[in-house]
């Protein structure tokens, strides 16, 4: 097996329901999901944004260009 292809996506704002829909987009796309990390502003306990991580066998075929994370 070759090495695993990786995937970031950047999400803005961070809701349950974008949160959710990239989840379930990427998975979808064969992608296991790794990692999420927040970004916070100061003074702010809602993160600004998130990126999650995701990763998938490195032998597989390239998935199309997905449309801009809104």
């Amino acid at each position: 097996m070759s090495e695993p292809l990786y995937k970031v996506v950047e999400v803005s704002p961070v809701t349950e329901e974008s949160l959710e829909r990239v989840l379930n987009e990427r998975a979808g796309q064969g992608y296991g999901f790794e990692s999420i990390h927040f970004v916070m502003r100061e003074g702010s306990h809602r993160p600004a944004m998130a990126y999650l991580f995701f990763t998938r066998g490195g032998d597989e075929e390239p998935e199309p260009p997905a449309p801009a994370e809104a």
